[in-house]
């Protein structure tokens, strides 16, 4: 094709397009942007009320920052813990898996 018959095309495209678009009321005038500003979950401007649902503290990995501190366990717990290996029971379990 040659450059006449690009612009052809080109004026016809746009012909159909405008054709297309003449009858919809909805399409800007311009070819500025349009934004709107979406709506806030919250009904009222309480923070309670966006507790829980779909707000940002919500979700499992968030609940992880509210830990209350370590965790200490009971006396019974550390009573039946078995006792750790000596140095030289340790050396010898080492030798044994470097073989």
């Amino acid at each position: 094709m040659g450059f006449i018959s690009d612009m052809k095309a080109k004026a016809l495209g746009n012909e159909a397009e405008n054709s297309v678009w003449s009858n919809d009321k909805t399409r800007p005038a311009s070819n500025d942007p349009t934004f709107s500003i979406q709506p806030h979950p919250a009904k009222s401007n309480d923070p309670a009320d966006l507790k829980g649902g779909n707000s940002y503290g919500s979700g499992a990995g968030m609940q992880a920052h509210n830990a209350r501190g370590p965790h200490v366990p009971n006396q019974d717990l550390l009573n039946n813990l078995e006792q750790p290996l000596s140095r030289e029971e340790l050396r010898k379990r080492q030798a044994e898996l470097n073989k």
